[in-house]
């Protein structure tokens, strides 16, 4: 299925989300619990040494150099190097009747981590990873004995450095997973995969596939569709191929095609909200070319005249089917048909129809993006080309209208739409993100 909507995470992007998790493990490896130690081991003639090392404390784990790799129809690799470490614990020695006891210090160094974090979608179509594979490896470990015996210290010195490797290295890992599914994953799934707009539609920003890795990026396919909250039904036309932009200049690219865009015309036309109604409580002055709160007689024929004498009218403008837009290199445009159904009001309150006018505009749209939302508005050229139906309307009369519902739609019309439209549509963003320095192009 070809996405409505693309997220695209370059290089640098992925540096900076790298930037965050580092620090995130440095905290989680630092809380590290490591067990206690014992054992023995038999010093030629002597006998057998029995140890124990207790109260273990890790001090600090420093992760100085990483880099995150792009692994290409995998997923994400994380390196790790030069890492260091300080533990503190206690220790206890018997050899016979020598027993002995104190404190000790390891430093642990060059510390190497391979994170290999593979990305995916769950049915919900939200974002999934998961650490597919983890190794760490630990190059030097200086343990340091504070006692009387230092001889017997550095008898056992090498058997506890290589158990504090082994376990070192086991619990490093087993950490990183906890992590990538206890902190990462969880995280991953704030992304809105649908949204709630308001009353009448919601954007559907489920993930299509998995995330593709490139050389250079990390792609996202979104299905990026609006839908009625009444009743959602399949979009009559399909989404178009989608690609982005050759640069990846930037930490994110979000791409929207026409289809992410006439979905939303499509939801809202479902939904009735391209419905609006006009009394003649609040008619069209010709003085000034605004709003009045006073009756002006419409210029009707004769026969209704004769018929609805002196009586107020209602028009309900709404649009046969949902207008589509195109975007071109100069921006948004569509060019929708608007259907002015005029009433007479009856002394009952009942209405009784008078005509039916069909005009086209050519609408132009400006779009950029605030505070995480897709804001636009909208500039109506004059209304034109019309015809009217019933009534005995002449093309005097119908140029009259239409210049009637100019002012109707530029005094009343355009501010709603561009009320609604100020409000925004939510981007799919994960939570605690901000956008800055945001720029729009448009394509083709």
């Amino acid at each position: 299925t070809n996405p409505g909507f693309v997220v695209r995470i370059t290089q640098a992007g992925l540096d900076y989300a790298h930037q965050q998790g580092i620090a995130v493990l440095q905290k989680e490896l630092a809380q590290l619990k490591l067990p206690d130690i014992s054992g023995d081991f038999r010093i030629r003639p002597v006998g057998k040494v029995r140890y124990e090392i207790s109260r273990l404390e890790l001090r600090s784990f420093h992760l100085p150099y990483s880099r995150i790799s792009l692994i290409r129809n995998t997923g994400l690799q994380v390196s790790i190097s030069n890492a260091f470490a300080e533990v503190d614990g206690n220790w206890r020695v018997k050899l016979y009747f020598i027993r002995d006891h104190g404190s000790f210090n390891l430093k642990v160094e060059n510390i190497y981590i391979k994170i290999s974090l593979k990305l995916g979608s769950d049915a919900s179509g939200k974002p999934t990873i998961d650490a597919s594979d983890c190794s760490t490896r630990i190059s030097k470990v200086h343990v340091h004995f504070s006692g009387k015996f230092g001889w017997l210290y550095n008898l056992f010195n090498s058997a506890i450095e290589s158990r504090f490797r082994k376990i070192l290295e086991s619990k490093v890992c087993e950490n990183v997973v906890k992590s990538v599914r206890g902190e990462l994953q969880p995280y991953l799934q704030t992304l809105p995969v649908t949204a709630r707009i308001d009353a009448k539609a919601g954007i559907d920003y489920s993930l299509v596939a998995p995330p593709t890795a490139t050389a250079q990026s990390l792609d996202v396919d979104l299905k990026g569709e609006f839908f009625s909250l009444a009743h959602r039904s399949d979009v009559p036309f399909p989404p178009l191929a989608l690609a982005f932009p050759p640069d990846h200049d930037r930490m994110v690219y979000f791409g929207a095609s026409s289809y992410f865009f006439n979905t939303a015309s499509f939801a809202y036309h479902a939904a009735g909200a391209l419905v609006f109604e006009i009394t003649n409580a609040m008619a069209v002055s010709p003085r000034n070319g605004g709003l009045c709160h006073r009756a002006y007689p419409l210029p009707a024929p004769p026969q209704l005249e004769k018929m609805y004498p002196g009586m107020l009218m209602k028009f309900r403008l709404s649009a046969p089917s949902a207008p589509f837009l195109n975007i071109g290199p100069e921006g948004l445009s569509l060019k929708p048909v608007v259907d002015i159904q005029a009433y007479a009001i009856l002394p009952n309150s009942s209405l009784a129809p008078l005509f039916l006018l069909s005009l086209t505009s050519n609408v132009s749209a400006v779009i950029d993006v605030k505070s995480g939302h897709i804001v636009g508005s909208l500039k109506v050229g004059r209304y034109g080309a019309g015809a009217a139906q019933g009534g005995g309307w002449g093309a005097g009369s119908v140029r009259t209208l239409q210049s009637i519902m100019n002012i109707f739609a530029s005094n009343i019309l355009l501010p709603r739409l561009n009320a609604r439209l100020e409000q925004g549509f939510p981007l799919p963003l994960p939570d605690r993100i901000q956008l800055s320095n945001i720029l729009v192009r448009f394509h083709q």
